[in-house]
Parts: C-alpha cells; structure tokens; sequence
C-alpha cells in the first residue's frame, strides 16, 4: 500500500562507527530466532484482542469476528461474494492510501457488486472506473482474472496455492484471500507486516533482500492464528498501518510492546532507536522524462471561441495496450530529448499531428488560438515526467472534421470528446490535471464576451 504514499519513512540507520551488538546482523537472517511458543500464543492473544476493540470500521470488512460467525455452512453465494470483495480491495489497496480506497471501492462494487459483473465490463470502463488510483495494471489484471475465474466455472479458488495462478495475484493477494474469506492458515506480508516484524524481532536485514523476505514469511506464518487468520493476518497488517507507523510508532499503547526486541534494543542503548528497523533500502534513482501535451479542440464552422464552450470537441489518443499507462486516454503528446525551447516541442507536435491526423495547422485547418499554458512534473515510481502543456485551438477549413483522421491504419486510436463530455470521463490524474489547467487558462486569459472565429484567427494565428 505505500507506493502511492511514497513510502518517505526516513527511519535513521544505525552508524558504521558503532553498531550495537544486540542488532542482528545480515548475515545472520537464517538463524534469525523464531517465536517461541509462548511469545505465539501471547502475541496472538494479545494482537485479537487488540483488533477487536480497534479495527477500523471500513466497508470491505466484515462486522463478525471469525469465531462469532455462524456455525453452520455460510451461504456459498456470500462467501463468493466476500472473497470478490477482499480480492477487490485487496488489489485497490496495493500502493494506494485506506482513506482513498474507500470511495473508489463503494463505487466498483455498486458497479460491479460480483465476480460475473466485472467480468462483462470491458477495459475502458474499468480504466474509467480506477481513473485516479494509479498503477493501472492492477485494474486489468483484475479484469483478466475476473475474466478468467468465470470462463472456469465462476469459482474463486478457495486456497492460496490455487489463487496464485490467478492474473496478477501473487503471495500477498493470495495469502489475503484465502484467509480473510476461506479461513486459510496462510500468512501474508506487506510493508507493514514486514516493518512489525522486524521490529518484534529487531532484524536489521536488508528486507528487500530474497532471503529476507523468505524469512519474514516464516516468521508471519508461525504467528498467524490457526482460528482466526484472516483476522490475525488483519490485525497485524492494522497495528502496522495505526501503531508501529514508520516515522512515530506509538510503542506506549502497542499490544505487542512487551515482546518487542528493538524496544528492549533502544531503551538499552540510547544511539538505537526503533524506527531503525527495518533498515532503509538504497532508493532507486528515477529516470527523467519530458513529453510535449497538445490539448487540441476543435471548433465548428460557426462555433465562436468562449470560456464556457461546450459544444467544442477535444482529440483524445489512445496509449499502447502494453507499457506505462497502457490502453489509456490521453491528449496528443510527444516524448522530447530532454527539456527544450517552444519551438522545438512545437515543431514536435506538429509533425506528430501531421503524421497522425493529416492536421497540417498551416493548411487544413485555421488556427483560432495557439498558446503554451504551463508546465508541470508528474512523478511515477521509477520516472519523473516532465510535461509542457499547450493549447491549440483549431477551425476546420471547409470540408468539415471528415477527411481530417484519414491517416494510415497503423495510426494511434483517437477519438473526438465533447467538452461537456470530457469534463465528466475518468481521466487519469496527469490528464485532469492538463484538461484543469486548459479550463483555468481559458477563463483567466479569453474575454468575457463572446469573440467571432474569424476575428480572432486574424490575431492569433501562427504555427
């Protein structure tokens, strides 16, 4: 869940001058100290305890606690329609803030309230739907496995070993499902299952390390609570998210203070402190892109140009259905060799616009305006994405919109978006982000009153 959030820990590592023995050191992750029997079973006490009086009312959970449900065979149809409905949230949750999740997930499930619904939606509506959330190969690999699971008889798989072999589910998703709603004894580990962890048992191990990782999952699986797993593994993955946070952990009302070995570290040693652990990895430089946006709208014979058009259209492009975005809308962009002039990009643009559209702004078409209205950086996990934002405002020559998209068959699928329309599609948060600066540019800079075509192509037309 933390790559939305930047994950901006800033736990201080221990110095290479002094490093206390009590740490353990990386090479010693293998015969890092299991849990004993007793520490299981209280921790697991104490943990259930803990979530039961302080879990987070939130829509994807269930009111019952596992042992308080009924007794009998539940329902097959609810238990299919509880684990749709951890698998949703689960996915959703990955790299994304709690509170954010909410509303997008009281919308997918009024949408698409089970496994046979979603699996009839098509890509654009669920890239419509997740517009927002980021990281938009989960929501189609949640697509194809909604897909996937019907096409094989509509039964999500009950175990672990089984749902991994699901589109885009692997060990956490999967470990999530099977014992949130199947009761599983399986463990699952996140970042904040991994930062309790280490902090219980005071690993200074590169945690983003394979062998690590394999030694957290043993860990998680020897705690996880043969009765109740699903809320175990919730209850841990809660007291990561609320209490032993990654900046000011509130280790005063932490249920598993008691057990905790880098407590026991830091008030033994006043140069440790618990936020040391788990150590923080060496952060990935990111790549630096640049990338010329053309919002271009298109007019009617007779439209005049105002700030509150709505019968203007707007060219839409859609991304590559593999890579960075994939199968998304954009508006007409172009990919720079880094930061350059305005005539550079323009000249870009206009080529790209050309080549695509047979949009030849000096012949086919009268330029009504053509301003550069900003720039800004949208930052993904491994890119920072510069992008310089223009708008052009085009008048079809006679002869209409018809001829214009007569380009070659291997050209980008576009499409032509009223703006009334527009202002209500899911767009990805760079697009709105492009289409928001567009309305405010209009609004500041375009005179009140409505202003004929013609007259204002005679003053604001250039290339």
């Amino acid at each position: 869940m933390s790559e939305k959030k930047k994950n901006m820990r800033g736990r201080r590592t221990v110095g290479a001058n002094k490093k206390p023995q009590s740490l353990l050191e990386v090479e010693d992750i293998e015969d890092a100290t299991f849990f004993s029997k007793d520490e299981t079973h209280q921790l697991r006490l104490s943990l259930l305890n803990w979530y039961d009086l302080n879990r987070r009312d939130l829509p994807w959970r269930s009111h019952l606690r596992e042992d308080e449900e009924k007794q009998e065979e539940e329902e097959e149809e609810e238990v299919e329609r509880k684990a749709y409905g951890v698998w949703v949230s689960e996915v959703m949750l990955q790299q994304t803030r709690v509170q954010t999740v909410i509303a997008y997930y009281n919308r997918w499930m009024q949408k698409w309230p089970t496994i046979y619904h979603l699996a009839q939606a098509s890509l654009e509506e669920v890239n419509e739907m997740w517009a927002g959330l980021g990281y938009y190969r989960r929501a189609r690999f949640l697509l194809e496995g909604a897909k996937k699971v019907v096409a094989e008889g509509g039964k999500i798989p009950k175990v672990a070993s089984m749902l991994r072999k699901i589109p885009g589910i692997g060990d956490y998703t999967s470990g999530a499902i099977a014992s949130i709603a199947f009761k599983e004894v399986v463990p699952v580990v996140d970042g904040n299952v991994v930062r309790v962890i280490a902090r219980l048992r005071a690993v200074s191990a590169n945690p983003k390390e394979s062998a690590t990782v394999k030694r957290f999952w043993k860990l998680a699986a020897q705690l996880v609570d043969p009765v109740r797993p699903g809320d175990f593994n919730q209850a841990l993955m809660e007291l990561g998210a609320t209490v032993c946070t990654p900046l000011n952990p509130s280790c005063s009302s932490c249920p598993a203070s008691e057990f905790c070995q880098a407590l026991s570290n830091a008030k033994h040693d006043s140069e440790v402190a618990v936020t040391d652990y788990p150590v923080k990895g060496v952060k990935v430089k990111q790549r630096c892109d640049f990338s010329a946006v053309c919002v271009v709208e298109l007019l009617g014979a007779e439209a005049l140009l105002d700030k509150n058009q709505s019968i203007s259209k707007f060219i839409l492009v859609k991304r590559p259905e593999e890579g960075l975005l994939a199968g998304l809308w954009e508006f007409p962009s172009v990919l720079l060799d880094g930061e350059t002039v305005p005539s550079t990009r323009r000249e870009a643009m206009n080529s790209f616009l050309k080549a695509n559209f047979k949009i030849d702004v000096r012949k086919t078409c009268n330029i009504v305006l053509r301003e550069d209205i900003g720039e800004f950086v949208h930052i993904f996990s491994h890119i920072r994405l510069k992008l310089y934002v223009e708008l052009l405002v085009l008048q079809c020559k006679e002869g209409g919109e018809d001829d214009l998209f007569k380009s070659p068959d291997n050209k980008p699928t576009w499409k032509c978006v009223y703006s009334n329309a527009l202002s209500g599609m899911g767009l990805t948060t760079s697009v709105r982000k492009v289409y928001n600066m567009v309305q405010n540019f209009k609004q500041k800079a375009l005179p009140s009153k409505h202003v004929p075509t013609k007259k204002r192509t005679r003053t604001a037309q250039r290339s």
